[in-house]
């Protein structure tokens, strides 16, 4: 009866712009949760990336709730120390000099197009203003990130789109090439597409777009929403490809569970940012800084959960790719990097994705037909174990 309650009264009071799956969440710990009926659930979606040291981390927890006895909120037009602490911690472990606090990874991204366009229209040309992106990406639901999108689902209705976007096929340095104009200011990329399907570029891609990006004078944007911060097996996703870009965008798994995105730059590009230029109300605020340094910390203290991502992960794929052998007539391929890994089928994957839900495991499904697991990086052997024997119980079935 209370279940019936609350899928009704979300039907009533909440704007209807999810497909939720019939279960409430009540508590986390770790790798599961629990709904509202106390039913036990194996997270391997992880708020899609965001839970990286899975839920309720209890080092995120009591740095929340002593920052929240402390200060929770107060305006960037005053400094704050959680903030400066937390960028500082981004910069020396990254390639950048600065870094700009937002609320999402959408919001990231606008700040990243904002940036360089002003940054090459007042240092290089003032007709300097597109931007290229992949076809099958995706880089947020705000109108110019929806826009930097290539998948033309996500446009129809919110027409007219903000000009000034133009689109190529992922990993095809040709097209990259052949599309680059006078006009051009930057080049905008996914390391790895998640929601696009975890589609990998061959190595050497992004090192010949950093080259390109070099010829040419423009600048080159990795959007790492979804591969940052630990998700790959490294920090960054960049450092797998030898390169480094001029502005990086993360956020998910930044702040170990709380909303928080950030936009990081060099000194040259960032300079391109005055106060006045861009702004926000509760970007990097103390709460959520907080909790990000807690992550951050917990996540690079002595490499271990990095290196457990890594044994995991190779674990992890074997395992799949003993499944796609067990049913070749389902399971096309096994790709990913890290802990972003997908298994494409070659049917509708929600049918599956419910079908383990029902057994008390949750999964997620990309484009279409990709199976997607994103779990935390604490993630162990049995967790993989019991996932793989609830794929197979369910691939029988569809077999």
């Amino acid at each position: 009866m209370e279940m019936k309650k609350f899928f009704d009264e979300s039907s009533r009071y909440i704007m209807n712009t999810y497909n939720r799956f019939p279960v409430v969440l009540r508590k986390g710990r770790g790798m599961k949760v629990w709904s509202s009926d106390g039913k036990e659930y194996l997270d391997f979606v992880g708020g899609v990336a965001v839970n990286i040291l899975g839920h309720c981390h209890p080092r995120v927890v009591v740095a929340i709730q002593k920052q929240a006895q402390r200060l929770l909120h107060v305006s960037n037009y005053y400094y704050i120390e959680p903030q400066i602490k937390l960028a500082k911690l981004l910069v020396e472990h990254s390639f950048a000099d600065k870094v700009f606090f937002c609320n999402s990874g959408a919001e990231a991204n606008e700040a990243a197009i904002k940036l360089a366009r002003k940054y090459s229209k007042e240092q290089i040309s003032p007709k300097r203003f597109e931007i290229i992106t992949a076809k099958n990406s995706f880089h947020g639901r705000t109108l110019a990130a929806l826009t930097a999108t290539g998948q033309e689902k996500f446009h129809k209705g919110f027409e007219p789109l903000v000009p000034g976007f133009k689109y190529v096929p992922f990993n095809d340095i040709n097209a990259m090439s052949k599309t680059i104009t006078k006009d051009t200011c930057a080049v905008m990329l996914e390391p790895i597409q998640g929601e696009g399907g975890v589609k990998l570029p061959d190595h050497d891609y992004l090192k010949e777009v950093r080259d390109l990006c070099n010829e040419h004078n423009i600048l080159l944007i990795l959007d790492e929403v979804q591969t940052g911060m630990g998700r790959t097996g490294k920090l960054f996703a960049y450092e797998h490809f030898g390169i480094t870009p001029d502005i990086m965008t993360i956020a998910k798994g930044l702040g170990g569970g709380v909303p928080i995105g950030a936009m990081l730059a060099t000194d040259k590009v960032a300079s391109a940012f005055q106060p006045g230029n861009h702004a926000t109300t509760f970007g990097g605020n103390p709460l959520v800084c907080a909790a990000a340094v807690a992550t951050i910390e917990t996540l690079l203290e002595d490499g271990f959960i990095l290196d457990q991502c890594n044994r995991m992960s190779k674990y992890f794929r074997e395992k799949l790719e003993q499944l796609m052998e067990e049913f070749p007539s389902l399971v096309i391929e096994i790709r990913g990097k890290g802990l972003l890994l997908g298994m494409e089928m070659t049917r509708d994957g929600d049918p599956i994705v419910r079908a383990c839900l029902e057994k008390g495991v949750l999964i997620n499904c990309a484009a279409g037909n990709v199976l997607r697991f994103i779990p935390p990086l604490i993630v162990q052997q049995k967790d993989i174990d019991r996932l793989i024997d609830v794929l197979e119980e369910v691939f029988m079935k569809f077999s």
